[in-house]
């Protein structure tokens, strides 16, 4: 398995092209997606600087928290059950898959604190994959505005697994424009300056497209 200094170097290479490629300037971050990976390999990624962590599973994630202890910026990327919201919510710094009311009001019962949460949707029309339509998105979001333990920080999605770079690219500029469309509601609670797009397979096309935080397993910790 190659070092995680290799991969990252490799990793930064691909975004800084992205980046100049792109006409949003902005500031990208790498979550390292450690579902898959021990806990040895996840703090090899610390110790490259990669503090933003992705977990899918309450399991994992409480586990490997437990013996990473402060250092971690925590990310739930799964789709989180209601049932589980209590196990995981004040151990997660990001949830990136908001979708239902279920889950927003399981949220505002169990949060100690506001969760800097993504709304995740459902760009490319799939029926295996989980989000609201681009449609509901809005309505959702202006829904959310008394709940005081959600700040709606960005929108969240996944291309489909396709080598059509044309369909990747659609899907991540749609996200981005409706994105634009939410912040120009000037909603408190939902300020929306980031979008979670982008995996190893499509996250150069995602950062062109205005990502700003991207979900890298594979590509990087493997």
């Amino acid at each position: 398995m190659a070092k995680i200094s290799d991969n990252l170097t490799q990793i930064q290479s691909t975004i800084e092209r992205a980046k100049k490629n792109s006409k949003y300037s902005q500031e990208v971050t790498i979550i390292a997606v450690t579902k898959s990976v021990n806990t040895e390999r996840t703090k090899e990624a610390i110790e490259n600087n990669i503090f933003h962590l992705g977990e899918n599973r309450p399991e994992g994630l409480l586990a490997k928290k437990e013996e990473i202890k402060d250092k971690a910026i925590w990310h739930y990327i799964g789709t989180l059950q209601t049932r589980k919201v209590k196990q995981v919510i004040n151990e997660i710094d990001y949830l990136h898959s908001l979708d239902r009311l279920s889950l927003a009001d399981e949220i505002e019962k169990r949060a100690e604190r506001p969760v800097k949460c993504f709304v995740q949707a459902n760009v490319s029309g799939e029926e295996s994959k989980h989000g609201l339509t681009k449609e509901d998105v809005i309505p959702f979001i202006q829904s959310l505005a008394q709940f005081t333990k959600i700040q709606i920080v960005g929108l969240m999605t996944m291309a489909p697994n396709t080598k059509d770079e044309t369909v990747i690219r659609k899907v991540f500029s749609d996200l981005k424009q409706l994105q634009q469309e939410v912040v120009e509601l000037h909603l408190p609670f939902a300020p929306c300056t980031e979008l979670s797009m982008g995996m190893s397979n499509d996250y150069e096309i995602a950062i062109e497209e205005g990502a700003t935080f991207v979900r890298i397993g594979t590509a990087l910790v493997g």
